[in-house]
């Protein structure tokens, strides 16, 4: 069996295709990346639609098959920047209607956890999910991804693009930031902010945009990530001692950054449970996990229907996980 998978969420365009061993056979994506500000969903709507048709054809060429060999495609339903859903939603619908192909449509947030587990070889693990709009601690309980804590406002990934720009640092501001604090150790206290099993980075961000006022940018992106993680691994322990997972997986985009791996992983290890971090290059919104997810699922049953709608805010705990 053979999925085609689109990614649309945000400023990525992806398309990957994939076999039922679990093998990828083709990965391409295309970013679209703003010259000053966050991203604009319109312009990275108009990004995907110019460009999508040459993805597409050129995962099929990377694959070395035809779409007479799909059995399936896959889309991102949600959640995500409306324009860019719509956008990848009609690509999705147009190839399979002018193949008659069954749909499936993935929730973004699940496909993350899905190839984590596929590059990992990981059965059942605590999911530490931190992306630009999405900082959530799952694992799965009673056939779904339970949430055991969340952010109240921001994700992590927006907090590190939102100050960066405030600072003068460019889309995406996260690696630039992990380079900043590498530079110094001076400590700057910042708000700390959980509640219970969620938590707030909003007063964090205000914070530290007024810190850099006054002081060193890489002392405050020392203190920002920090502070930042901290709080990311006191909400993860609580989820962790609870569930008693004994695999930890740390996926998003955000989970490239060094210095969150180092904290994450010292707290999995203090609990008996050995850390994985999803590999860079599927860390950032890709096809590949789209597809993936769309075919365990395709294999489970799952298909949806032509005209069905995306949906901007699909929760990770309203999919029932039929396919473990």
């Amino acid at each position: 069996m053979i999925v085609l998978g689109i990614e649309s969420t945000a400023h990525t365009f992806g398309v990957g295709i994939v076999d039922d061993k679990g093998k990828i056979l083709a990965d391409q994506r295309i970013q679209h990346r703003p010259k000053e500000g966050g991203i604009r969903p319109r312009d990275a709507a108009q990004m995907m639609s110019e460009h999508g048709a040459e993805i597409v054809k050129r995962a099929l060429e990377e694959a070395k098959i035809t779409m007479n060999d799909v059995d399936a495609i896959a889309f991102a339903i949600g959640p995500g920047l409306g324009p860019c859903l719509r956008t990848g939603a009609i690509v999705a619908r147009f190839l399979a209607k002018k193949y008659n192909k069954p749909l499936v449509g993935v929730n973004h947030c699940i496909a993350h956890i899905e190839v984590g587990k596929l590059v990992q070889n990981l059965k059942d693990p605590l999911v530490v999910y931190l992306s630009g709009a999405n900082t959530q601690i799952i694992a799965l309980a009673n056939g779904r991804y339970r949430i055991f804590g969340e952010t109240l406002d921001i994700g992590l990934g927006n907090l590190l693009d939102s100050w960066g720009r405030a600072v003068g640092i460019p889309f995406p501001a996260g690696p630039k930031i992990e380079e900043l604090a590498r530079n110094d150790k001076k400590f700057i206290p910042l708000p700390y902010t959980v509640k219970g099993s969620d938590l707030a980075f909003s007063g964090l961000y205000t914070a530290a945009k007024r810190a850099a006022e006054k002081n060193r940018i890489e002392d405050v992106a020392y203190s920002l990530q920090e502070v930042a993680f901290s709080m990311v691994a006191e909400v993860a322990e609580r989820a962790l001692a609870h569930t008693e997972k004994k695999e930890v997986l740390l996926v998003g985009g955000v989970a490239a950054n060094r210095r969150l791996q180092e904290i994450i992983k010292t707290m999995a290890e203090d609990h008996d449970a050995s850390f994985h971090v999803v590999p860079m290059k599927y860390a950032a919104d890709n096809g590949v996990m789209i597809a993936w997810t769309g075919l365990l699922m395709f294999k489970a049953g799952n298909t949806t229907p032509i005209d069905a709608p995306v949906n901007p805010k699909f929760r990770t705990d309203q999919v029932d996980v039929l396919w473990i």
